[in-house]
């Protein structure tokens, strides 16, 4: 059966957008959710401010880029968080055809530590301790409308997750671990506690988080992260209730 033109709408153009080292080396440096000036981005990317005018007017008119007047400077950031979860959705793909070379890169060279261990993809978390935190929810049940009760332990607001104008809970492919990790409105929800209750903090390298003391899950105690493979070193919740937090410890962050 022949595919009709209009069975895979816009994928060739939007394809044809990202299909440029330039432009994809601007977007990448926008999935931390942030907003940058084109000048910064030119930068980032290693091209002329004409050169990079004109890569961000076609991510703009592709619907790919928003941009916003800041005085006599714009701003760039990626336009939906659609968008962002396929860029995301492509490095993993980048990755997967990399193990299918005669010399494939393992994913724990190819990725710095910094970042595959925590990190920002877009507005939500990714990295080892997105994917490990993901699946421990959905073991739990606490991703369901009767297991809401786990995250309201977290401080997580879910009315404000709820009122976003985009999907409440969707799976974002992580790059690095070739899992899903939480995305749409309920993972910008539980980033932004994480990072409002300094369990998460930001650090130099772009997009890396810097996992701290108070964060509400503990390395498992039966193996030494020393002498085992990062994959063999899951992060695991505590089996008492070490993961609820008292309402009053939130609240005075």
């Amino acid at each position: 059966m022949t595919a009709s033109p209009d069975s895979a709408p816009g994928i060739s153009s939007l394809a044809a957008l990202l299909a440029d080292a330039g432009r994809m080396t601007m977007l990448w440096a926008l999935m931390d959710g942030s907003a940058r000036p084109a000048g910064e981005l030119a930068l980032v990317a290693g091209l002329s401010p004409s050169s990079a005018s004109g890569h961000l007017a076609r991510l703009v008119d592709g619907g790919v880029l928003a941009q916003e007047a800041r005085g006599r400077h714009r701003y760039f950031r990626i336009a939906t968080p659609e968008t962002a979860a396929a860029i995301e959705a492509l490095a993993s793909a980048v990755l997967a055809t990399r193990e299918l070379r005669p010399r494939p890169v393992p994913v724990s060279r190819a990725t710095p530590i910094p970042l595959r261990h925590a990190r920002t993809c877009y507005d939500h978390l990714a990295g080892e301790i997105a994917v490990d935190l993901f699946a421990r929810m959905h073991d739990r049940r606490w991703i369901r409308v009767d297991g809401t009760d786990g995250l309201t332990a977290l401080g997580v607001d879910l009315t404000q997750a709820h009122a976003r104008r985009r999907r409440l809970v969707c799976t974002c492919p992580d790059w690095s671990e070739r899992k899903p990790h939480l995305g749409g409105a309920l993972g910008a929800a539980l980033l932004s506690t994480c990072l409002d209750a300094k369990w998460l903090e930001p650090t130099r390298e772009a997009r890396a988080l810097r996992v701290t003391l108070d964060f509400p899950i503990r390395r498992s105690s039966r193996v030494s992260t020393a002498s085992v493979p990062i994959s063999a070193s899951r992060l695991a919740i505590s089996r008492s209730n070490s993961f609820r937090v008292p309402p009053q410890r939130l609240r005075h962050r």
